[in-house]
């Protein structure tokens, strides 16, 4: 009677740390699935027990992190290979520099306004040192901002596009003045020759008629 009513005690006991066991494990796993969003609640919520939806959770984790370094160092390789096209102005190039800094931002990274700054600094055309050394010359590279940059390269751009243009115009005109006088030249040359055919045929007439 005494060993049934001690086996009795640990039976109940037994079923009671169970019970215990099986409500602090449901608490924790439902804080867990508070804390996570909507997409990942929905495929960690099979799993029965707390172990298994933190193991689920980190194999998940370490994977989303490691296609989050991939995606930066993509980036970043972007970043340094870019190259500035013979015929594309500044502006355009800085744009690109800028969506990159911006997908840097969405992936939790960082691309400071110092790195761009040296990347266009190092990209723009050959007729770029004077503003290029103006630049570092007289302002803090290291703490400019990439939109000032980018400001003082268009404005010098645009001064190089109006210092071309009158060029351009007196070029133009040159070869238009040049054109035309081949082609007046051309058009004098056949009135010329047929003006003296007419004349040696009107000579010819004369002398026919002194003849008779």
């Amino acid at each position: 009677k005494v060993i049934d009513e001690t086996y009795g005690k640990k039976e109940t006991s037994g079923k009671q740390e169970t019970a215990i066991d099986e409500k602090a494990e449901n608490t924790t796993k439902g804080i867990i699935f508070q804390t996570l969003p909507q997409d990942m609640l929905m495929q960690v919520a099979q799993y029965t027990t707390t172990k298994e939806v933190w193991n689920s959770i980190k194999v998940k984790h370490i994977g989303a992190d490691l296609v989050q370094k991939a995606r930066l160092q993509f980036l970043r390789s972007e970043s340094e290979t870019l190259k500035m096209k013979p015929n594309e102005c500044a502006n355009e190039f800085a744009g690109k520099l800028s969506s990159i800094q911006a997908k840097f931002k969405s992936l939790g990274g960082t691309l400071n306004d110092k790195v761009l700054v040296r990347k266009l600094l190092n990209s723009v055309p050959k007729n770029f040192p004077p503003i290029v050394a103006s630049i570092e010359q007289y302002q803090e590279i290291d703490t400019m901002q990439f939109e000032e940059v980018v400001r003082r390269i268009t404005a010098f751009e645009e001064r190089l596009k109006s210092q071309d243009e009158p060029e351009n115009n007196y070029q133009n005109k040159l070869l238009l003045a040049s054109s035309n006088n081949q082609g007046g030249g051309r058009g004098h040359g056949r009135n010329f020759t047929k003006n003296k055919s007419s004349y040696g045929k009107s000579t010819s007439h004369r002398s026919i008629d002194k003849g008779f």
